[in-house]
């Protein structure tokens, strides 16, 4: 489904007002903002070209990957819904004239089959191919398999089958792809393998723990550490494994200043590390994929942990549905799947696997029933106990954070987690973290200042100086009555003064993208109307998942089934160049 959006005034921002042609004809209809349209005319002006449908295209192009696309299906985008009553040129034509055009001859625009791409998405997933199938097709590192086999006896015992069978796996390749929901295991997985690959060097194992976000990294280096408290784990596997610690993948790929895709590490200064695990796989972008391939080293292991049926990255590109889909068909044993859930209870565990399957009316259902860990509320006669839901959670917090106990303090903030699919609006994040303030500041004025004892915290950029990383949380506390805010770490907590928290927001509700590679005990999901493009069954799938106790779904019931049987489409074709002789 083409999203449009409506035109109000003549002074919208989304108007290119000195557009002409067909770029002024799609644009006054909805498809393309000003943004699309002077990128296009930008491009086509700087390579001297003049065919306006030339121009259409490189302006889809920009519209694509605006929306998560790394191409265009061009008999996809002229019959879309939403789309097929526009004055789209005649498709076989439109093709001959790419393909003759200025753009096509320097190589800014390129074709790969039916798809046609900008040429850095088209190098990226070629490079991601490339190296991918060189990993695959090199000979299997060598193993002991008597002492494996040994080891794995030991750290995977009866009723951790798949987890034994996907770390063998792993362990006798050089790339796995290892996937699975919430709650399956991935993470008892990665630590058995790495107690099992240590095992077997006869020097340390030089181990890189890293994901997308800082959030989430910490959350992996938690896990793991946990995972080896088990008395499954010999305290020989601890001491191999001691000292580990994870980090953005940024900061292992070496940021570099004024760069947003470029790194110390590279294929000419490959990282040291002997393994590489990836989490939250799913968030990661084709340009970094393609960032992080170059920089591995062939006689590495490297394994990218995720949830395909979660939320793409923000950035363009689907690569972990992509990898399942493409290397399944080519190098099966290089994707391993868990299914078994051990996290959740049944309500939510049942809940995601109908969302997972598409089941609309199995969702309504398990929604409806008489199971207040799982229910749906309507919008309208729940909107008071949605309110006073906020208004304890962040009492709660601000009561902790008062008395000056940050991990009472945080803790109370990780009780529970409004959700919402927009930034802006009535169902916006925005709006939702005005009205709790405004709800707790009826009990206290003090909440009315920017800084106030209580204020949970969302990190929205990196900044390497101060440790602080994107989608790191915390929150504000009072400390011998001057006020700190306080990250969460997974050690020791950073504590800082406010004034140097400067790209930090409001968290007492967030977007479910932000949400990704967290775990809160209660989530609260604000859906949309059934008609926002954001509503998807990945979002959806997404915002259960991070609740380990209760969800509550505000909504109605055509929401949720608008949710679940719309599927969020991104085009890409490195599955196909994967799965490709």
């Amino acid at each position: 489904m083409t999203e449009l959006f409506e035109i109000e005034e003549r002074d919208d921002h989304r108007v290119a007002r000195r557009a002409d042609g067909l770029l002024a004809t799609f644009n006054r209809a909805g498809l393309l903002t000003s943004a699309d349209v002077h990128a296009a005319t930008r491009i086509c002006a700087l390579a001297d070209e003049v065919d306006p449908e030339v121009a259409l295209a490189v302006a889809a192009l920009v519209r694509a990957a605006r929306h998560g696309s790394v191409c265009v299906d061009l008999d996809a985008l002229v019959t879309s819904e939403g789309a097929a009553d526009l004055p789209w040129p005649a498709v076989d034509s439109w093709r001959e004239r790419i393909a003759a055009s200025v753009l096509a001859a320097s190589g800014v625009l390129r074709r790969e089959g039916g798809l046609l791409y900008l040429d850095r998405f088209w190098r990226e997933e070629g490079q991601v191919r490339d190296d991918l199938w060189a990993r695959v097709a090199a000979p299997a590192p060598q193993v002991d398999e008597e002492a494996l086999a040994e080891t794995a006896d030991r750290l995977f015992p009866a009723g951790y089958d798949e987890q034994r069978t996907a770390a063998l796996a792993a362990a006798r390749q050089w790339t796995t792809v290892l996937t699975g929901g919430p709650g399956t295991g991935k993470t008892t997985t990665v630590a058995g393998l790495l107690a099992l690959l240590a095992a077997q060097s006869e020097r340390p194992l030089r181990v890189a723990l890293t994901a997308p976000t800082g959030k989430a990294s910490a959350r992996l280096q938690q896990a793991v550490e946990e995972a080896q408290a088990d008395e499954r784990f010999s305290d020989a596997d601890r001491a191999r494994l001691s000292g580990l610690s994870s980090s953005t993948l940024h900061r292992l790929l070496g940021w570099t200043p004024g760069s947003r895709n470029r790194f110390r590490h590279h294929r000419r200064n490959k990282l040291p590390h002997d393994v590489v695990v990836v989490d939250e796989t799913s968030m990661v972008s084709l340009t970094m994929m393609a960032r992080l391939l170059e920089a591995v080293r062939p006689d590495a292991r490297l394994v990218l942990v995720g949830d395909a049926d979660q939320l793409a990255s923000v950035e363009a590109g689907a690569v972990l549905a992509d990898l399942v889909q493409g290397l399944a068909g080519r190098a099966p044993g290089a994707v391993t799947g868990l299914r078994t859930t051990h996290r959740f209870g049944e309500s939510i565990g049942a809940l995601a696997e109908a969302l997972r399957q598409g089941d609309a009316d199995r969702v309504v259902e398990l929604l409806t029933d008489d199971d207040d860990r799982v229910q749906l509320v309507d919008p309208v006669v729940g909107a008071d106990a949605l309110r006073a839901r906020l208004l304890d959670h962040a009492l709660a917090t601000r009561a902790a954070a008062l008395a000056g106990d940050a991990d009472a303090a945080l803790a109370a903030m990780d009780a529970h987690r409004l959700l919402c699919a927009h930034r802006d609006g009535p169902f916006g994040v925005a709006h939702w973290n005005r009205l709790t303030e405004r709800l707790l500041a009826e009990h206290d004025p003090a909440v009315w200042q920017e800084w106030y004892a209580g204020r949970p915290l969302l990190v929205t950029s990196n900044d390497y100086g101060l440790g602080l990383y994107n989608g790191d949380t915390g929150v504000v506390v009072r400390e011998d009555d001057k006020l700190r805010g306080v990250i969460a770490g997974v050690r020791s907590h950073l504590w800082l003064a406010t004034a140097r928290l400067g790209a930090v927001e409001t968290l007492h509700a967030m977007t479910i993208h932000k949400s990704q590679g967290s775990q809160v005990a209660e989530v609260t999901l604000l859906l949309p109307p059934p008609d926002s493009p954001l509503l998807t069954r990945e979002l959806f799938y997404t915002a259960v998942t991070r609740a380990k106790e209760r969800v509550h779904v505000v909504g109605t019931a055509e929401s949720v089934v608008a949710a679940v049987e719309r599927r969020a489409q991104r085009a890409t074709g490195l599955a196909q160049r994967l799965a490709a002789d």
